[in-house]
């Protein structure tokens, strides 16, 4: 058995190795369901009080009672959650749908999706991530969803892997005032786990209006969930990677895309780094010939 941290260097080490796993909530001893959190919760009435003996049509006033009644002390501070928890289903992923179609600028996008309470993610998350970068540019990049820093701040890419995309960027003589960055799921999953298929579902229609709204010359596909999302595919990121592919908008609009590895994956498997670096330079390749 590993012995427990003593020395305050010791302690830094574990509480940073935590920090860079996605820990940013200290456990409690008991379990807590959040989705129960949000739910309102039955307020008890006091029973109604009896006629007093000496006046006839005016009741008594009840006397104070002596635990505390959140409904009798509107001033008491309450914990509530960012949204109400939503059970992922096809009426709200038809309501997305709806939500995404209508808006006709980036920025309307943004309201929708601020607006949206139909993904249950949203109720554990700080902040809408919803982009980053030129929104004319002709470079669009795509990942999946964002990670704790990205959730903090409320931009894509802002943490270790994204300074690895800004350096990845940066050979082949791009920046983030250059490309536009978005991510499929807007809102961070908890523990960064996977977003489940039906959450990925609700969230789609709101990426690939905002490619059609973006209408990028160049779309870049950051791992294996954004390319399978938006390539509508099954095959595994190391096969789609280095061949182009195409994604097409609901108005019928054909933008080339390039599946690549996720910076977060280069970070685990440097050896890997090789590979994105082809990529990018048949990125280069394709907006030097469509210039």
């Amino acid at each position: 058995m590993t012995a427990a941290p003593n020395s305050p260097t010791e302690i830094a080490d574990i509480l940073a190795f935590y920090a860079s796993s996605g820990v940013d909530e200290a456990l409690e001893d008991a379990p807590v369901n959040r989705f129960a959190e949000a739910a309102p919760r039955p307020v008890e009435r006091a029973p109604a009080p009896l006629p007093s003996p000496r006046e006839d049509k005016t009741p008594e006033r009840p006397a104070a009672s002596s635990g505390l009644d959140a409904s009798k002390v509107p001033d008491a501070p309450v914990r509530t959650v960012s949204a109400t928890a939503a059970v992922p289903d096809e009426a709200q992923a038809t309501l997305a749908r709806q939500m995404a179609t209508s808006a006709s600028t980036l920025e309307e996008l943004r309201q929708h999706m601020a607006a949206f309470d139909g993904c249950n993610l949203k109720a554990t998350a700080k902040n809408l991530v919803f982009a980053d970068g030129n929104p004319e540019a002709a470079v669009m990049l795509v990942g999946e969803a964002p990670g704790r820093d990205e959730d903090i701040e409320g931009l894509p890419f802002v943490g270790r892997s994204g300074r690895l995309l800004d350096r990845m960027l940066a050979a082949i003589g791009l920046d983030r005032s250059s490309v536009y960055i978005a991510n499929v799921i807007p809102w961070r999953p908890p523990g960064n786990r996977t977003p489940t298929p039906h959450e990925t579902e609700i969230c789609r229609p709101f990426i690939e209006r905002q490619i059609e709204l973006v209408n990028p010359k160049v779309l870049v596909n950051l791992g294996g969930p954004s390319a399978k999302t938006l390539l509508n595919t099954t095959e595994g990121i190391l096969r789609l990677r280095g061949n182009w592919r195409v994604h097409t908008t609901a108005s019928g609009t054909a933008i080339p895309a390039m599946p690549t590895l996720h910076p977060a994956y280069l970070l685990r498997t440097p050896a890997h780094k090789k590979l994105t670096w082809r990529d990018f330079l048949e990125v280069k390749a394709k907006l030097k010939a469509l210039e």
